[in-house]
C-alpha cells in the first residue's frame, strides 16, 4: 500500500460510523466487526480475514484518541490527495508524492510552509522509525456462545440453570507464563511488545503482532507441556446463570463479562445463551400471551353459562361465555399470561371449542331430536349459498 493510499483511507467509513462518532459508538461498532469477521468464525475465508485486518487497523487508529487527532489532521491537510498551498503559493491545488515529504525529499521550510518536515505531525500515528513508542495491548477474552434448553414454565416465569462451558484461560500449570519453570524471557524479535513493525513505504510503517512470539511479547526457554508454550489451555466450568422470565424460543441472550478471562490486564469476554423452549401440552405462547383451547358442550355455547379454565402455575380461572358463542371465539384473561420485561404479565387468550359427542343415546338422543325438529326451518347455509350466487 503507497502512502498516499493509507493517508486516504476512509477509517470512518471502515467501521461504518460517522466522523462525529464517540468513543463508545467506535468501540461498539469494532466489537460488532469483529466478531463478523473474526477468523475464528471464519476458517479459510481469506476475504474476512482481509476485513478483519482492516477492523482492527482502522480501531487501533479511531480508538486512539492521539492517534485519531493525528489522523483527522492528516485527512483535513491532505483532502483527496492534493495540497492546498497557503497565501501567496499559488492559489491552485496540486498533486505531489507524499513519499517526497516524509521520505527526506522536504527540506528547509518544507512544503506550504510548514517547517520541520511533516514527518513530525505523523510521525506518532503511523510509528514511524521501526516501531518506536508501540505498547502492549490488555487482549480481550474470547466471546463464548452456549445452549439451554428450558421448560414452558421456566421460560415464562425465568430460571436459574447450571452450564458447563469451555474455553481458553490461561494455562494452570505453568500460571499462564507459557515456560513450565514460569520464567519466559522477553521475545527479542519485538523487545516484549508483541508487534513488530511493517513497513508500506515513503517512510511509514504500521504493525503486525509479533510472528515469533505470536503478539504475547514472551517466548518460554522451556514450553509447558500442558499449553505448549503459548500460556492459554482449555478450561472448563460450571456456571449458575439467571434466565430472565419471559424468554422465547430461539432468543440469545448476552451476559457482559462472562466469557473467557482477558490477557494481560485485559476485559473478559461475554456469553451469549441461545435459548430453547420445550412444547407444553396444554399452552401456548403469543408474544406476552398464553394460549390455551378450551372444550365447552353444545349447551354450554348455545345457553351461555360459566366454565372454568386452567393458568399455568396457578389457580384456575372463571369465564362467563355469553348465549348464542360460536365455535372459536376467543375471549382474554387477563393478567394471566407470561411475564414482561416490566414486571408485569400479559394474557391468557382462551379459544372456545364445542365439543362434539361420537355416542348419543337415550334421552339426550332424543332431546336433540326434538330440537332438530323444532329448528327445522332455520337453514344456517342459505346466506351461504346466496352469496355464492351473487359473486
Amino acid at each position: 500500500m503507497s502512502t498516499k493510499d493509507f493517508i486516504e483511507k476512509d477509517y470512518y467509513k471502515v467501521l461504518g460510523v460517522p466522523k462525529d462518532a464517540t468513543e463508545a459508538e467506535i468501540k461498539k461498532a469494532y466489537r460488532k466487526l469483529a466478531r463478523e469477521f473474526h477468523p475464528d468464525a471464519n476458517k479459510g475465508n481469506a476475504k474476512a480475514e482481509e476485513r478483519f485486518k482492516e477492523i482492527s487497523e482502522a480501531n487501533d487508529v479511531l480508538g486512539d484518541p492521539k492517534k485519531r487527532k493525528e489522523y483527522d489532521d492528516a485527512r483535513a491537510l491532505f483532502g483527496n490527495g492534493g495540497f492546498r498551498p497557503g497565501p501567496g503559493a499559488g492559489g491552485g491545488t496540486f498533486n505531489f508524492d507524499l513519499g517526497d515529504l516524509f521520505g527526506g525529499g522536504a527540506q528547509g521550510g518544507g512544503a506550504g510552509g510548514f517547517g520541520g518536515g511533516l514527518g513530525d505531525v505523523f510521525g506518532g500515528l503511523f510509528n514511524r522509525g521501526g516501531g518506536a513508542g508501540t505498547r502492549t495491548q490488555p487482549r480481550r477474552g474470547q466471546d463464548i456462545e452456549s445452549e439451554v434448553t428450558l421448560s414452558f414454565t421456566e421460560a415464562v416465569d425465568g430460571a436459574t440453570v447450571p452450564l458447563r462451558m469451555s474455553s481458553q484461560a490461561p494455562c494452570k500449570a505453568c500460571s499462564g507464563t507459557g515456560d513450565k519453570n514460569g520464567t519466559p524471557r522477553v521475545c527479542p524479535t519485538c523487545v516484549g511488545t508483541g508487534q513488530v513493525a511493517r513497513g508500506s513505504g515513503g517512510g511509514f510503517s504500521l504493525t503486525d503482532p509479533c510472528p515469533d512470539c505470536k503478539g504475547r511479547g514472551l517466548i518460554a526457554e522451556h514450553p509447558c507441556l500442558e499449553c505448549n508454550g503459548s500460556g492459554r489451555a482449555k478450561s472448563s466450568r460450571t456456571m449458575q446463570v439467571r434466565i430472565p422470565a419471559g424468554v422465547t424460543d430461539g432468543q440469545r441472550i448476552r451476559l457482559r463479562g462472562k466469557g473467557a478471562p482477558g490477557e494481560r490486564g485485559g476485559p473478559a469476554g461475554d456469553l451469549y445463551v441461545v435459548v430453547h423452549v420445550d412444547a407444553h401440552p396444554v399452552f401456548g405462547r403469543k408474544g406476552d400471551n398464553l394460549t390455551v383451547t378450551v372444550p365447552v358442550t353444545f349447551a354450554e355455547a348455545a345457553l351461555g353459562g360459566e366454565v372454568k379454565v386452567p393458568t399455568l402455575g396457578g389457580p384456575p380461572v372463571t369465564l362467563k361465555l355469553p348465549p348464542g358463542t360460536p365455535n372459536g371465539r376467543t375471549m382474554r384473561a387477563r393478567g394471566k399470561g407470561a411475564v414482561r420485561k416490566d414486571g408485569t404479565r400479559g394474557d391468557l387468550l382462551v379459544t372456545v371449542e364445542v365439543a362434539v359427542p361420537k355416542d348419543v343415546t337415550g334421552k339426550a338422543r332424543d332431546a336433540l331430536e326434538a330440537y332438530r325438529e323444532a329448528t327445522a326451518g332455520d337453514d344456517p347455509r342459505a346466506e351461504l349459498f346466496q352469496a355464492a350466487k351473487g359473486a
